[in-house]
């Protein structure tokens, strides 16, 4: 049985030049588009996977006349005696092979469906070219195009033998028939079964330059290992010895404290602080509170948290609760997020704790930029302890010049902190909420350029009013108050003082900006700290502002990104060697394995014995032990990739000498391991 549609019948024919015979290649001959429906009489069983693709097509029952017409067709068609029957095994007509045209990608029927060839061995009496790659023949009429020269995708196509013919037919990515589609294209490119890193991107040395290596740069790794250390670290016994309290006066039991930091609080241990131990907590204020930052560790997870404690506050009703559940659900890059709020007594007063996320290494805006044992650059401060110093201009004109003359903030990096925070604020204004603790001793500033804002809620719970009808009714007024902070903090970012934004010095320090920073930047300052009543002002309006620059931003984050994950690459398997070194450990010089004593000195596994002596126990010439690091790791890579490369294995009693493969030393650790863990794993 033959179908082949009208639009590709010359192509077919021509591709099949040396199965037709001349003689039935006539115009007359020509068969028309046409699908024949399948039915079981064609003697292909139900459980084959043709039936399974055939069954899947929708066939078209075709008018009588071209039944007709084909059966005419076929009469003429036999094999010869001496055809060579195509078997799975033979390549010859297989689509997609040694270059040759793929008859079910390119010969489709009008639906998309391909067509289907049948050859019977008692009906058609012409002969299969013996040749693997198919020739040209001469055109069956004269009105039959040509060869297409395009090439042609090689398409993943099945294969199948049944009642003497062999049928062809593409495979999608499922593995069933009927299922092509574009992800049936199978690539001519062989998987390597080892993990190696390739090494740096082109697109990553450009940025990084001569720092691309096999490791992970020095910078990034000790900014991991400080952040780890910072992790575990503990309270210094020296600042903070060890004293024992009794919990109760009847002496039943006591707790161990450290200075004045309880052992537990709440769900939360191992307190440590973060500021220094000489630092008075009320250095750090609040809206006239002290408060202090320490580290902690929850009980049942393990996890460290950043615990802020508001000193001598006393929580009067529980309805500012509210808030803080707001301020919990609130998720963003630029927040430090807020996990809890609880009140305690174990510091020997009233306190309430807000728990924060820990993120180690970070330092504040104020810290970073507003220290005060910056360099002078050679600038003579006229307000030194030197009386005959001159003294130009007033003391804060002065210190401003000074801020001025030692060394300004590029201006990309003050617009990078401020897209940071205005997407912090967008968020926080869309929930509903203010900042309200906009201030550089407030702002986290982690690695480079990473912005937080920290101490959130805090102002609301303080100043929380539970006689008022609507507790967010002043939310509005405090968002104006977040954009007219904003705008001071830049001030103070440009002028590196935090003087400048004093009333007084508003105007000399606008002028310093216009002079040393874009237009951009001035108009925005203006825009933030000009106060009119009928204006109400929104972080959506600072985006014309920022303009292009936020593009700027995107693509530096998008580097980093890169960078990050090269890095990652190179270590991503760093932990092979020591899998390999694990097994080679469970195999060799086990006492035995399923009772029998002499399992790890007999087969493969003394082929693995002396391999680790080749590895491990080498001496040298006047026997002391040869160590050699990359010797180890080269063997080892070696090892784990199977290479073909031959070693030369001798025994202890130099009696014996094996000369193996990585390869097959490999396959020797699969197998004998298999039997280990086959061992471990089996039950009674």
């Amino acid at each position: 049985m033959l179908a082949v549609s009208d639009p590709i019948q010359s192509r077919w024919r021509t591709s099949l030049s040396d199965l037709i015979c001349p003689t039935v290649a006539g115009p007359e001959e020509r068969m028309d588009p046409m699908y024949m429906s399948y039915s079981q009489a064609n003697g292909v069983p139900q459980e084959s996977k043709l039936a399974t693709y055939m069954n899947r097509q929708n066939p078209v029952t075709p008018p009588s006349g071209h039944t007709q017409s084909l059966t005419k067709s076929l009469a003429g068609l036999c094999l010869d005696q001496g055809v060579k029957k195509v078997t799975p095994q033979a390549p010859e007509f297989v689509p997609g092979a040694n270059g040759s045209p793929s008859f079910l990608a390119q010969y489709g029927g009008p639906t998309g469906s391909p067509g289907f060839v049948r050859r019977g061995s008692e009906e058609s009496p012409l002969a299969v070219s013996p040749r693997l790659t198919p020739q040209p023949s001469p055109p069956l009429s004269n009105s039959s195009p040509t060869l297409d020269k395009t090439p042609i995708t090689p398409v993943s196509t099945y294969q199948e033998n049944v009642g003497g013919t062999t049928y062809f037919y593409p495979t999608g990515s499922s593995g069933e028939p009927g299922s092509t589609n574009a992800s049936s294209v199978v690539p001519t490119v062989v998987i390597p079964s080892y993990h190696v890193y390739p090494g740096t991107p082109t697109h990553i040395s450009a940025v990084k330059g001569k720092q691309s290596g096999l490791y992970v740069s020095d910078e990034l790794r000790l900014e991991i290992l400080h952040r780890n250390a910072l992790v575990l670290a503990q309270p210094d016994p020296e600042h903070y010895p060890v004293m024992r309290q009794f919990k109760s006066q009847q002496l039943l039991s006591y707790k161990t404290c450290v200075s004045d930091l309880p052992v537990e609080i709440d769900n939360y241990h191992e307190l440590s602080p973060l500021e220094p131990a000489n630092t008075s907590p009320h250095k750090h204020q609040l809206l006239g509170y002290p408060m202090s930052t320490y580290k902690a560790t929850h009980i049942k997870t393990g996890a460290r948290y950043c615990l802020r404690r508001v000193h001598g506050f006393r929580l009067p009703n529980t309805k500012c609760m509210i808030l803080v559940d707001m301020w919990k659900r609130l998720q963003h890059s630029n927040v430090v997020q807020l996990r809890e709020v609880f009140t305690t007594k174990s510091f020997g007063d009233y306190s309430i704790i807000f728990v924060y996320d820990y993120h180690p290494g970070s330092e504040t805006l104020l810290s970073k930029h507003f220290s005060q044992t910056e360099p002078m650059n050679g600038y003579t401060d006229p307000f030194s302890a030197d009386p005959n110093a001159p003294r130009p201009y007033s003391h804060q004109k002065n210190t401003l010049l000074r801020q001025q003359a030692t060394s300004m903030l590029p201006e990309s990096v003050i617009w990078n902190y401020i897209i940071q925070i205005t997407s912090a604020l967008r968020v926080i204004h869309a929930a509903g909420l203010a900042c309200r603790t906009l201030d550089p001793s407030k702002i986290l500033l982690a690695g480079k350029s990473r912005i937080r804002l920290g101490c959130l809620a805090i102002a609301d719970v303080l100043t929380f009013d539970a006689t008022a009808p609507n507790p967010l009714h002043l939310i509005p007024h405090y968002q104006q108050d977040d954009l007219t902070a904003l705008g001071k903090l830049v001030l103070a970012l440009a002028c590196r003082s935090l003087i400048a934004v004093q009333r007084e010095n508003v105007q000399t320090s606008l002028d310093l900006v216009a002079r040393s920073y874009s237009t951009d930047l001035r108009n925005l300052i203006m825009y933030l700290l000009t106060n009119q009543q009928q204006q109400h002002k929104t972080v959506t309006d600072l985006m014309p502002m920022i303009g292009a620059r936020f593009y700027t931003q995107l693509d530096a984050v998008q580097i980093r990104a890169d960078v990050l994950e090269d890095e990652l690459s190179k270590e991503m398997e760093n932990g092979r060697l020591c899998r390999l070194l694990v097994k080679l450990g469970t195999i060799n010089e086990r006492p035995e394995l399923s009772l029998d004593p002499t399992w790890s000195e007999t087969g493969d596994r003394y082929m693995l014995k002396l391999f680790r002596d080749y590895l491990l126990h080498q001496v040298s010439e006047d026997g002391r032990p040869w160590l050699d690091m990359a010797h180890v790791v080269q063997c080892l890579n070696k090892f784990d990739a199977g290479s073909p490369e031959k070693i030369c294995l001798m025994s202890r009693d130099e009696q014996s000498i094996l000369v193996v493969s990585y390869a097959e030393l490999k396959h020797c650790l699969e197998l004998s391991f298999e039997e280990v863990l086959s061992a471990a794993t089996k039950t009674e």
